[in-house]
This record gives C-alpha cells, structure tokens and sequence, in this order.
C-alpha cells in the first residue's frame, strides 16, 4: 500500500490544486483533446476508473454497456483488495451478450492498476481518455482538477464536494473544462432519464402554471456500516467507513439525497436563495457511525418566494419515500411518477412506464460519449455543483441551528479536508454537531 501523500507537507488544499494543475499541465501540452477527434464515432474510448468500491465497479460496467469501442484501461484505487474485486467484476461483465455486441473490453495489464493515495494522478496519466471518478465525494475537487489539467473528459459520481471551499474550487476546474472544450457528465442519472427529461419539459411549458410550491423526499431504512477493524490506521478507518465521516461524504443529505434536490432545482431552473433546517442523531448514535446525522428535514426559499420541503432520513422501520413533488397554480405534478393532475386533482396526463427503456445508469455515459464523438459541447459540472451546494447549505443550518443564505454558504470558509493525508497520520475523534453550539462558519 502506498503511503504517498495526498498533499504536500504543510500545504493547504488551494495550494495542492494548483500543485496538480501545474503537474498535468505538460500532459495537456502535448495531447489533442478527445472532444475534437471523434467525429467518425469509431476511435477507442480509453476509460481509467479511479475509486473501484461499489460506484465505480457499477459505473465502469455501465460505461461498458453504454457505447462501442470502449476500452477500461486502467484502476485506481488507495486498497489492493477493492481493486482485486473490481478487476474480476468487470472481466465478467465483458462476458456477457450485451458487451460482446459492441466490441467492449476490460482487460487491464498490471502496470495500469495502481493502489495508493496517489494512484489517481497514475489512473490520470496511463493513457486513458476517459476519467471515471467515483472515490468518496471528498476527494472530487481534487482529482476533478488535476483531470481537467490533463486534458480528459470526465464522468464525475455525484455529489461533486462536501464543503464550500471544495464547492468554489470546482466552479474554477468548471471554467478551465469550458476553456478546453472538455466534455463533463456528472452523476445526476434523473437528468439523462426520459421520463424525467419528458416530465420537467411539460412543467417548464406550464403545463401546471407558475410553480408555487414543492416538496422532495430521501427517506429510506440504515444504510451500511464499518466497524473499526484491529490495526487500521485512522485514515484507513475513516476511508472504509467513509459514509460515517462529513469530510468524505458529506453527510447524507449530500451524498444520497442531492439526488432530488438536483430535481427541484432543474424544475425551478434556479437554487435556494436560503435554508432553514432541523437534524439530528436519534437511532444511529454509536461511534461506529463518525459524526453523521440520521434525520434531517429543511425549509428551502427559492426566488419568488418558493418553498420547498426537504426530508432526508436513514432510519429502519420507518415511512420510505425517495420522491418529487410540485404544486403550481394550475394544477401540481409527482415529478418521479411521471404524473401530472389539474386544479380539481383528475390526471390530465401521466407517463406509461417503459420497461424497454435505457438504464438511466447506462444513458448517461452513453449521451457523454455521443458527445465527446460529436464534439457537441457538455459540461455539467456547474449544475451538479450548484445542486451539491444546495444540499451542503441545508446540512449548515441543520448542523448549527442558523439560517444559512445562498450567498453566505458560497462564502463559507468551511474546509473539512484533514490537511497532509498520509496513511500513519492521526485523526480527531469525531465531533458530532450540536445545533444552537456548533458555530456557523
């Protein structure tokens, strides 16, 4: 395992960044950017997957449903046993029909698997050109800077940071993708789902008016956990348990139910411009589970003084819901059931489900390599980044007990990155929040 470190010795998350920039630069200096050479859509799509747990192994297989002439040439990943699994998963998914049919391979020579924390600079620059990143969210600002230096197109997991300074960072990585004419698809599969896309469409063309009011659920049982093993190091620790650790995840309302909130926003076609919100730890309350909470509920204020109820919860034995909602002024629309009802309640419309459909899972990489092919531009850093924020700026005020803005969460001086990773480091024991104590910053 290696024990490189994630950042320099002393040095701060802002200074890293410009430390990858600068190192992919002489990469992107002599390469041609994907973007503008498939226009014949024939040339082989180079995919380096960096994070092998369960995303990544799930994304690197969708990629390889997803388009013909693919190619995964690379892994990454800071534990041997997570790339070991993900290896053998993906050479039996070359084995099916679907994946033969489009020509689709997997095989990855040892010399373009690397393990450590430095591993997604190698997974960067093996010659692969495209970047799947699907570490813990905590790591995406950094590893989506030092791709675009390199000059790769980029499928990034949701959500894309777990802190503000994370957030303002990929705004600035949003801007140098643009400037290249990198191609960027992120991990908000409802945006690439047909029945949403059809859905949001009859909303955007007022099908139920001006929209008042709203509502989105991510309510399901507990979800996994990692007791701490006998030798691991803190920050092993806190990476296999890394759903625990706000740092990594971001708690989760960012990490799960971002989801919906990207939904409210694209209806919306705006953010919050403020957050009330409530949370806490009532069953999840050992210390296996880091400093997370298990309930949250937030009174989002959109322009116009549109509300939006917010409720996330990981609690077994509850009332589940992962849905949307909105109520305009001529009638209101369950966004994820494809249905829409007039003033009186009678549907006026409602979506069949098709089960012949394309995986959304699948759809997205298959609408990012039609573009990289086309070199019609895509870029969703920015609206994913916007979404992530929405979702950070509610766990704020739930964190706190403070009403937090849009302009004040953008400027948080909020840094959760521990500085100098390094597998021997030592990590604080986790501080759950207090609200009405823990200070907004």
């Amino acid at each position: 395992m290696s024990r490189n470190r994630l950042t320099p010795r002393g040095g701060s998350r802002r200074e890293f960044l410009k430390t990858a920039a600068a190192a992919s630069g002489a990469v992107a200096a002599n390469m041609t950017l994907l973007g503008n050479v498939h226009a014949d859509g024939m040339d082989d799509i180079k995919v380096g997957l960096i994070g092998c747990g369960g995303r990544g192994k799930g994304a690197a297989a969708n990629v390889l449903n997803a388009a013909p002439h693919v190619k995964i040439v690379a892994l990454g990943d800071v534990f041997q046993d997570r790339l070991d699994d993900c290896r053998k998963t993906l050479v039996k998914e070359t084995e099916k029909d679907r994946v033969r049919e489009l020509g689709n391979s997997a095989e990855v020579p040892d010399s373009n698997c690397f393990i450590g924390l430095d591993a997604f600079d190698k997974v960067i620059n093996s010659g692969a050109n495209y970047i799947i990143l699907a570490t813990p969210p905590g790591f995406r600002p950094i590893h989506l800077a030092a791709a675009v230096a390199a000059g790769k197109n980029i499928f990034a997991e949701k959500p894309v940071a777990t802190d503000a300074t994370g957030i303002r960072n990929v705004l600035a990585t949003y801007e140098k993708a643009k400037e290249k004419n990198l191609h960027i698809a992120v991990g908000t599969q409802r945006r690439h789902q047909a029945g949403y896309i059809e859905t949001i469409k009859r909303l955007h063309d007022g099908d139920i008016g001006k929209v008042v009011a709203g509502r989105c659920y991510w309510n399901q049982g507990a979800l996994w956990v990692h007791p701490r093993e006998p030798g691991q190091t803190d920050l092993e620790y806190h990476i296999r348990n890394w759903y625990q650790f706000p740092w990594l995840c971001g708690d989760h309302i960012v990490e799960q139910h971002v989801h919906n909130l990207d939904v409210i926003n694209w209806v919306l076609n705006a953010h919050p411009v403020r957050a009330v919100a409530m949370g806490g730890r009532q069953v999840r309350t050992g210390p296996d589970y880091g400093q997370i909470f298990d309930h949250f509920a937030v009174d989002y204020e959109y322009p116009d003084g549109v509300h939006v109820l917010s409720m996330a919860r990981q609690i077994p034995n509850c009332e589940n819901s992962v849905s949307e909602a909105v109520q305009g002024t001529k009638g209101s629309c369950q966004v994820n059931g494809y249905k829409i009802t007039d003033e009186k309640g009678e549907t006026n419309w409602k979506r069949a489900r098709n089960e012949k459909e394309v995986d959304p899972y699948v759809q997205e990489h298959t609408d990012l390599i039609e573009c990289i092919r086309a070199g019609k531009p895509i870029n969703e850093l920015k609206t994913v980044a916007e979404s992530t924020l929405t979702a950070i700026m509610g766990r704020m005020s739930a964190y706190t007990g403070k009403a937090v803005t849009w302009d004040k969460a953008i400027k948080s001086k909020e840094d959760l990155m521990p500085k100098d990773l390094a597998w021997n480091m030592s990590l604080a024991d986790p501080q759950v929040a207090i609200p009405g104590k823990t200070p907004l910053v």
